[in-house]
């Protein structure tokens, strides 16, 4: 099958976003903002450089919607006016270039860097996580504040000129806390039953939708399931998509694992994918969900071979295809397989990638400025 007859690389449509191929960057931390979350010239030349690569669509890397809610070193913030300035430069270059960029909105909760910041990291719940360290629980004010951060984090990513918006409701961050009875064991309305789990987002879907332009895409990313004794599950997952589809969610990306799950189910997992049978991590949540549900679906996790993008496709189980890590190694994979160099992605899944990220140097790939990838 030629490029031009492959659905993968025709043009399609995510609500009204107008997409050249069926290729999305999944987000994944920069470190390349400047330590108070401001776009340098360093992270548009990644966003131009994954534009010009072939990708249809990026999603930026997780952006902290409050100044307690940051993650990481050099991470992305929309947690002020200040930032718009920074962040519609970045969407107006990659727009020049033909490309489109949706804005991940993200707040860390109990993976928060509460230490460096200057703040007490908080959650659901009190916990005591992996490392020793013991989090507070939300109070009744700090759940309404991170409410009123996203959807001001909303209004800032529309008026800097966001194709869309993407709520990070994965991998252990705050919104998946809540929904997860591992981390979740409050006893209010905000506790509980799935339902009650559930009722952070829907006050933040709902102040959004009032807050914003009608036409602006909302996306989430959740955990499939979190790989967690008494954490959140495929079947509570498919719940909470049916609710995100009737409130007018155009996509939902699948994803899995938090920072509490085994190293193995983790978000980033390690180790060498050796065949096409050891691919895709999700790929049984996937055709779970979309047996119940038309909510498009956006499937990361492990996915290094044209092959199985072309199967997830062709047999309905995806509906786009997200990569993180093999775009950090080849930003142009999706160039090279259009123009027929079809073989697997390049990278080692050996998660190197982040060292220079931590040393405020970028997310870059050090297995191949060593010669270990040919």
């Amino acid at each position: 099958m030629t490029a031009s007859e492959n659905t993968l690389f025709q043009p399609s449509k995510l609500n009204n976003i107008t997409l050249k191929n069926r290729f999305i960057r999944s987000a994944t931390w920069e470190g390349l903002a400047t330590d108070r979350g401001t776009v340098t010239p360093p992270l548009i030349e990644k966003m131009l450089e994954l534009v010009k690569g072939g990708i249809g669509l990026i999603i930026t890397g997780h952006a902290y919607v409050s100044p307690e809610g940051k993650a990481s070193f050099r991470q992305l913030g929309v947690y002020s006016d200040h930032l718009i300035s920074g962040l519609s430069n970045m969407v107006e270059q990659c727009h020049q270039a033909g490309g489109k960029l949706i804005l991940q909105l993200a707040h860390a909760g109990i993976q928060a860097d509460g230490l460096q910041q200057g703040y007490e990291a908080f959650g659901p719940s009190t916990l005591t996580l992996n490392n020793g360290h013991v989090v507070k629980a939300m109070a009744i004010d700090d759940i309404q504040q991170v409410i009123h951060s996203f959807a001001s984090a909303a209004v800032r990513a529309q008026k800097a000129g966001f194709d869309g918006i993407q709520l990070h409701m994965a991998h252990g961050y705050l919104l998946s806390q809540f929904l997860s009875p591992y981390f979740n064991q409050r006893q209010d309305q905000y506790g509980g039953s799935l339902e009650n789990r559930f009722r952070i987002i829907e006050e933040i879907i709902h102040l959004i939708q009032k807050t914003t332009v009608k036409n602006l895409p909302l996306l989430v990313k959740i955990n499939s399931e979190d790989f967690l004794e008494n954490g959140f599950t495929i079947e509570e997952m498919i719940l909470i998509v049916k609710k995100l589809e009737k409130m007018g969610i155009v996509a939902v990306e699948l994803s899995g694992g938090t920072g509490q799950s085994k190293t193995k189910y983790s978000p980033v997992r390690r180790g060498k994918i050796k065949s096409e049978i050891d691919e895709g991590f999700y790929i049984d949540a996937a055709q779970q969900l979309k047996a119940v549900s038309s909510i498009p679906v956006i499937l990361v996790g492990g996915i290094k071979s044209l092959v199985l993008a072309e199967k997830l496709i062709k047999e309905g189980i995806a509906d786009f295809i997200a990569l993180c890590r093999p775009l950090i190694c080849e930003p142009d994979l999706v160039n090279r397989w259009k123009d027929g160099l079809q073989n697997s992605a390049k990278c080692l899944r050996d998660n190197l990638c982040f060292i220079p990220a931590s040393k405020g140097e970028g997310i870059q790939c050090v297995s191949k400025q060593k010669g270990r990838i040919q």
